[in-house]
């Protein structure tokens, strides 16, 4: 530590864990050394964040690749894999959520993603062979089992 009238220095290492006291009044510069980059590093980016997803790209891409489906596979083929699981992902729990809050529930259970994929074309086709566990059935009568309806003139 050097200090000068106005301007004190302050040499540490980044094992050093002793604070230095320095006046109100004066400037303060903090040089560090050793070990570690010192906030200098840049700092590495996911390929989740390259492509702006929320999905995992580098777990499904090891995924395609411990799974053997294929000998080659393109760098982009676990980012479109990721985009696609997404959507899929974002809009069935949009699905859901409203199918919550039309039962005045705050929380999606499996009901409401069983009511959410039966009530929509696509995904009923998409999922038209998955039983979801506690999810029902859609609420249904048939037209012949309701009472007839009797017409008096």
């Amino acid at each position: 530590k050097t200090q000068d009238r106005n301007h004190t220095i302050k040499i540490l290492s980044t094992h050093d864990t002793t604070s230095l006291s320095t006046n109100n009044t004066s400037k303060t510069t903090t040089i560090m050394f050793g070990k570690g980059k010192g906030g200098r590093g840049k700092k590495s980016t996911t390929s989740s964040a390259k492509a702006g997803l929320q999905f995992p790209v580098g777990r499904i891409g090891r995924y395609l690749r411990q799974g053997k489906h294929a000998s080659r596979m393109g760098a982009g083929a676990p980012v479109y894999l990721a985009a696609v699981l997404e959507y899929l992902c974002a809009e069935v729990l949009e699905l859901a959520g409203n199918a919550a809050r039309d039962n005045k529930k705050s929380r999606i259970i499996p009901r409401h993603i069983t009511l959410a994929v039966k009530n929509d074309e696509e995904l009923n086709k998409l999922l038209g062979g998955v039983t979801i566990a506690s999810g029902g059935v859609l609420p249904n009568i048939h037209a012949v089992l309701l009472p007839k309806k009797s017409s008096t003139k």
